[in-house]
Formats: structure tokens, C-alpha cells, sequence
């Protein structure tokens, strides 16, 4: 199983961009701060996958299966707040712009019956199990 790491820069160290300009960074500049952070969890029936989403509307997220539904995508946009006339941005630490993750699926994963749901920013995303063959071994009659 392998996940996307982050980029490593972290959003709140200082110095990632000039707060005494008078608008956030740019849809470019946020690209480049880390992804969100996502916790995996396997039962014995599902995996669960949570990811943090503060202030993203369910509507401006995608939840899609590719590769033959063996890699999970989550999508999506943070829309950056629009600057009203008169007033000056004194620092600005959230992120906005696209973000996407993309996590492969283990061979046990059922994607037919994968379901996600938002709710105070916290995406949950549900994957079945299926059963996985396990090789049947049997024993050889020996003569002699």
C-alpha cells in the first residue's frame, strides 16, 4: 500500500509569504503547502478514510476511483476569501487553492461499494472488503 506523501513545507512556519501584502497568496503559491492530512483505518469489514477539509463546501469536493478502482482520488478546491475595498490582510496562514491526494487501494478493497460523506469538515470515506482467495493448500498422497 502506498500513500502520497506531503511536500513537507509547513503552512504556519514564518516567511512563506509577505504579510504585509495586500491580498493572500496566489492558487499557484497555496499549491505548493501541504495536502490534506487524511487517517486510515481497516476493520474487519471496511476501510475508513478521514480527511480534514475546514472550510470546503461538500459540493467543491470529488471523491473518484481510477485505475481499475485500485487508487482512490480526492479532489477538490479551498476557495480563498475575496478582498473587501479599504481593508488590508495583516497575516494569512489557511491555504486555498486545488489540492488532491491519491491513495492506493490494497487488493481487498470492494470499490463497487465506496461512500463518502462531509460533515463539519471532515470527509469520511467508506470502502467495503471483499473477500480475498486465500490459495488452498492440500496435502499429496505419498506411496512407498
Amino acid at each position: 500500500m502506498s500513500i502520497v506523501q506531503d511536500s513537507g513545507l509547513d503552512p504556519f512556519a514564518q516567511g512563506l509569504w509577505d504579510s504585509s501584502s495586500a491580498a493572500p497568496p496566489s492558487a499557484a503559491a497555496a499549491a505548493e503547502l501541504p495536502g490534506m492530512q487524511v487517517d486510515w483505518k481497516e476493520t474487519g469489514e471496511v476501510h475508513v478514510i478521514k480527511a480534514d477539509l475546514p472550510g470546503v463546501r461538500r459540493e467543491e469536493v470529488k471523491v473518484e476511483l481510477e485505475s481499475g478502482g485500485r487508487v482512490l482520488q480526492i479532489s477538490g478546491e479551498r476557495r480563498r476569501e475575496v478582498q473587501e475595498t479599504g481593508s488590508t490582510w495583516r497575516q494569512v496562514e489557511r491555504s486555498s487553492g486545488r489540492f488532491m491526494r491519491r491513495l492506493s487501494l490494497p487488493a481487498n478493497a470492494k470499490v463497487e461499494g465506496v461512500k463518502a460523506s462531509m460533515e463539519h469538515g471532515v470527509l469520511t470515506v467508506v470502502v467495503p472488503k471483499a473477500e480475498v482467495n486465500q490459495p488452498r493448500l492440500e496435502s499429496a498422497q505419498m506411496s512407498g
